[in-house]
């Protein structure tokens, strides 16, 4: 007789296992699906180059093309100062005086020595010509003659070097006062009465009349893009109605090392209207034109401190950074110069969380009426 075997223990490990089995691989399934990366959705738009002439605009100041430091030729204490800053003065007008005391005395001391030498001058003139008939009639030597000659000749000589003298006086008596020598305004004041000046210290600064320049300090980036005699209108911010037409004239060849920023000299129109010195003023240039694909602010990130931007692959929507060069900003808008080609898909939203060759899911962007501009 052939007894029964107990499968059910068989029958339960066997279910056992194989449940164990299914959910294995349903968790290894599920974990691989898992560290898929997703396709993120980003929105792009096409990259197509046009020409761009864009206006610059700087704020600048109003100087004159001809600026001088007036100083005293001699040193001196300051009596008198009758200038000050924004006066408008003529040629020869006075600015002030040093004391003149030492200068008067010298002027006296020299013009006695004058006086002597033209009289001595005169005893050897009239000494000279009587041995001069006195030889003629043979009751004089030749010998007494020509001393009276010499004396004559010596006489003459030091009546020129006591003129000179006091020629030289009378310049260093001038010299102690301080004179405009053109028409002009004063712009800067570095004098008191009382102070004891050297020969050659700045006493006033002054602003010729004439030819007035804009100065613009310029960042050396911008500076290739500006050329001579470049045309330029010239605003007056406390007045926007007055404008002016200018060129630029002279850009300095080097970098300021405080300011990192390059000099630009810009000569306004001899009808110009008339500007007071020192006004805060704009200048606003074209210009020239160049090739520059436009791409919405949010397309721009960063590469190693570059500007960058994410390029999508058309053919398997792969993303890569890539460096761009920028050429200006405009209102929610970038212009681009190079880095990348007519045609390029590029990112414009949603590149905050990407990273190199990942794949995207692509929407074309939807710009609004400020991006177009």
């Amino acid at each position: 007789m052939i007894k029964c075997l107990n499968l059910v223990p068989v029958r339960s490990s066997i279910l056992a296992f194989v449940a164990v089995m299914i959910a294995s691989v349903g968790r290894s399934d599920w974990s691989a699906r898992a560290e898929m990366p997703r396709d993120l959705l980003v929105a792009t738009e096409v990259v197509h180059y046009t020409d761009y002439a864009p206006q610059l605009t700087l704020t600048g100041t109003l100087n004159a093309q001809v600026q001088a430091d007036l100083s005293f030729k001699i040193g001196g204490q300051i009596t008198e100062r009758l200038a000050d800053v924004g006066d408008h003065l003529r040629a020869g007008d006075l600015l002030a005086r040093i004391d003149d005391s030492e200068q008067q005395a010298n002027l006296r001391a020299a013009k006695a020595a004058q006086d002597a030498a033209q009289a001595e001058l005169t005893q050897a003139t009239a000494h000279y010509k009587r041995q001069q008939q006195l030889l003629a009639q043979g009751f004089t030597t030749r010998s007494q003659f020509e001393q009276a000659e010499q004396a004559w000749i010596t006489a003459k000589n030091d009546l020129t070097s006591a003129e000179s003298q006091y020629e030289n006086a009378v310049n260093e008596l001038a010299d102690t006062e301080l004179r405009s020598p053109v028409d002009g305004i004063i712009t800067a004041r570095h004098v008191e009465v009382g102070q004891v000046v050297q020969a050659a210290q700045s006493g006033f600064s002054l602003a010729q009349d004439g030819a007035r320049d804009a100065i613009f300090d310029v960042q050396e980036v911008l500076v290739k893009q500006i050329g001579l005699d470049a045309d330029v209108t010239i605003t007056l911010l406390a007045d926007e109605t007055i404008k002016a037409q200018a060129k630029v004239r002279e850009i300095a060849p080097v970098v300021d090392a405080q300011t990192g920023t390059v000099k630009v000299k810009v000569a306004l129109a001899d009808d110009a209207p008339e500007l007071p010195l020192g006004s805060i003023i704009s200048g606003t240039l074209q210009l020239p034109p160049q090739k520059a694909a436009s791409l919405t602010w949010s397309a721009l990130t960063s590469m190693q401190g570059s500007p960058a931007v994410w390029r999508v692959n058309p053919d398997d929507n792969l993303v890569s950074l890539v460096p761009v060069e920028v050429l200006s900003y405009a209102v929610k808008r970038v212009m681009i110069a190079s880095g990348v080609a007519e045609g390029d898909v590029v990112v414009a939203k949603g590149g905050q969380m990407l990273r190199s060759k990942q794949r995207v899911e692509t929407t074309v962007l939807q710009k609004s009426g400020a991006e177009t501009q």
